[in-house]
Formats: C-alpha cells, sequence, structure tokens
C-alpha cells in the first residue's frame, strides 16, 4: 500500500504495541539478554534435572527445556534458523505486549517449580522469571518525577481543605 507521496504504509496489525516503543533501546537489550540467559539457565537445569528416576523431576526437567526453547524462539529468533516457522512465532511475540509477556515468561517459569520443588528447577527458573519481571515493569511505564507529584499532592490536599471548609460554613 502507498501512502501520499508514494512513501509505502505499513499495515496497521503491523505495527508494535505503544507500551513497546516507550522502552528504551538499552532496557529493550537488557529484556532479551536476560531472556537468552534465561533460556539458557533452564536448558542447562532441565538436562540435569532429567538425569534421575523420579518421574516428577523429569517432568519438570522437560518443561524447563521446553521453556528454554520458547524463550529463544520468541527473544532471539535467529538462534532458530533452521525452523521455519520461527519467524512467524517471533513477529507474534513482538506484537505482545509487555504485560502479556511478563505474565507468559512467569507463568512459564513457575510451573517446574511447582511441579517438583528442587534447588536445580529454582535457579534454573530464576533468570527465565526476572525476564517476566522486566517486561512486567515496563508494562508499569515510566516513573514520574517527584516535582509533579508533589504538585498533584497539593492540589489534593487544597481540594480537601476547600471541601473541610464549605462543611464547617455549612454545619454553622
Amino acid at each position: 500500500m502507498s501512502g501520499p507521496g508514494g512513501a509505502t504504509m505499513a499495515p496497521a496489525g503491523r505495527e508494535p504495541p505503544a507500551q513497546e516503543e516507550a522502552m528504551t533501546w538499552w532496557y529493550r537489550w537488557l529484556c532479551r539478554l536476560s531472556g537468552v540467559l534465561g533460556a539458557l539457565s533452564c536448558g542447562i537445569c532441565g538436562l540435569f534435572n532429567c538425569i534421575t528416576v523420579h518421574p516428577l523431576n523429569i517432568a519438570a526437567g522437560v518443561w524447563m527445556i521446553m521453556n528454554a526453547f520458547v524463550l529463544l524462539l520468541c527473544e532471539v529468533p535467529f538462534c532458530c534458523q533452521f525452523l521455519e516457522f520461527a519467524n512467524t512465532v517471533a513477529t507474534k511475540a513482538d506484537r505482545l505486549r509487555a504485560w502479556q509477556k511478563a505474565v507468559f515468561y512467569c507463568g512459564m517459569a513457575v510451573v517446574p517449580i511447582v511441579i517438583s520443588l528442587t534447588l536445580t528447577t529454582l535457579l534454573g527458573n530464576a533468570i527465565a522469571f526476572a525476564t517476566g519481571v522486566l517486561y512486567g515493569l515496563s508494562a508499569l511505564g515510566k516513573k514520574g518525577d517527584a516535582i509533579s507529584y508533589a504538585r498533584i499532592q497539593q492540589q489534593r490536599q487544597q481540594m480537601d481543605e476547600e471541601q473541610l471548609t464549605e462543611t464547617l460554613e455549612g454545619a454553622l
């Protein structure tokens, strides 16, 4: 589709969410790096978790290996170039809002801990959970400055004082 002046316009469904545009470049890279480190820790600890005879530990280890694969697929799809659907999944994951990624990543990291609470599952899923927390913090938005917060508080106090004087004058 071409717009005025012959410039091509992207379809409306392809634009990243407004929340993601507010993320700074370094924070976006921090989230990606944490996702990669979380995938590595999940994969390695998942392999160690599978070396046992307890079926719940094996199930948690398999889930952790799956978490590692999904994290790599969503955060750095070029690591999975041999899969045809990797780019499709990555574009769909990039269209998710930050809070959706946070819930998804934290939920994925909690499941193996619920299945089998061991030191390996805790340490292996800690960074993957931290990735979800980072995305959750970005969903909260930028913190306001202290000056504007003080002005809002002052306005609220003035409104409360005015309402109090009105009620006192009405009572007399």
